[in-house]
């Protein structure tokens, strides 16, 4: 808790906010930013950057699949500078509206977390994982794989977030890896199981602490805030055998609309989402992974380190996890 403190701490004095970024030369600017990110996460990044720019950053913020759609129906007519989504597939679907970013920017983000035309990068890193209870299933108990959750052993037990954006791009990746046929069987499998369905990762962690599930799958930086206010939550987290679909790795990112009428404030916003402190913001406070190689891990959290959650991911390039209203309609076709 101490580090984390200290995190929040550095990040709203604004000290040290923009170390790197280039200081804004027109005072007063403002730009509209689409968030589909949640408020109380990044309002703090928002209104930090604020004060030591003097931009102000009009915000919407919506579920990424919403905003998405909503960029694609605007066209070049959005007011939208930046959107910034909490998955992959939403960023890969939402592309062709987005302009080339400068090197200046880019080059900060390892390669594997950013798009290889230049156009969106990665601003946090997470791991997809299994949660579950350790009062109700013991190590043994527990798949190896993600197509074990499907098990008509897990039947009535499994809690599935089929709206969250993370999932979508979950099943995206396992269309690209294994095959439109393999995602279907696995999706009627799960709702074969009769799973419980929730509305995101919080309220699955919720679900297994209350005793309504016992195992989920999800990312591996919610159960760190849980701890953090209660130690002894009881969920625990593990990953799959290594190179599982499972463990994938994702990420949130952001892009600059080509449609932007204030593309320097615009630049000035996402320099700064890949700074030194905005990345020890993500990594000590809310749990995710750098993916500028800086790595601060916070005391006292139940999370999988980045070298682990590395080592056992399996080899997808987020660059091509693209149909995202393909894979909505899939899931929706099961697990409405």
């Amino acid at each position: 808790m101490r580090q984390r403190h200290l995190f929040s701490a550095a990040l709203l004095s604004g000290s040290l906010l923009l170390a790197g970024c280039q200081q804004d030369s027109t005072g007063g600017d403002s730009l509209t930013l689409y968030s589909g990110r949640g408020e109380p996460l990044v309002a703090p990044l928002i209104e930090a950057f604020e004060r030591e720019t003097g931009i102000t950053v009009d915000v919407r913020y919506g579920g990424t699949a919403e905003l998405a759609n909503l960029l694609q129906e605007e066209g070049g007519q959005s007011p939208a500078c930046v959107f910034w989504a909490q998955d992959v597939a939403a960023l890969g679907t939402t592309k062709p509206l987005f302009k080339v970013l400068p090197a200046s920017i880019t080059d900060k983000v390892e390669p594997v977390f950013r798009d290889r035309d230049g156009k969106w990068i990665g601003t946090s890193g997470r791991a997809r994982l299994l949660i579950y209870s350790p009062e109700r299933l013991q190590e043994g108990d527990l798949p190896s794989t993600m197509a074990e959750l499907a098990d008509p052993k897990f039947k009535g037990r499994l809690a599935v977030a089929p709206t969250n954006g993370s999932f979508v791009a979950h099943v995206a990746a396992l269309r690209l890896s294994q095959g439109d046929a393999a995602a279907e069987a696995w999706l009627q499998g799960i709702a074969a199981n009769e799973p419980v369905i929730v509305r995101n990762n919080t309220a699955q962690h919720q679900a297994i602490a209350d005793g309504e599930a016992d195992l989920a799958s999800t990312n591996n930086y919610y159960l760190g805030r849980f701890k953090a206010s209660d130690p002894n939550f009881p969920v625990a987290q593990t990953q799959f055998e290594p190179g599982d679909i499972g463990n994938l790795m994702l990420v949130a990112g952001a892009g600059i609309l080509e449609s932007c009428n204030n593309k320097p404030a615009a630049q000035m916003f996402m320099d700064f989402l890949a700074s030194p402190t905005a990345q020890q913001y993500f990594t000590g406070s809310v749990f995710e992974y750098p993916v500028t190689g800086i790595s601060i891990v916070p005391e006292g959290t139940a999370g999988v380190d980045y070298a682990t959650a590395a080592a056992n991911a399996p080899k997808v390039d987020l660059n091509d996890l693209t149909d995202m209203q393909g894979t909505l309609a899939l899931i929706n076709k099961h697990l409405n």
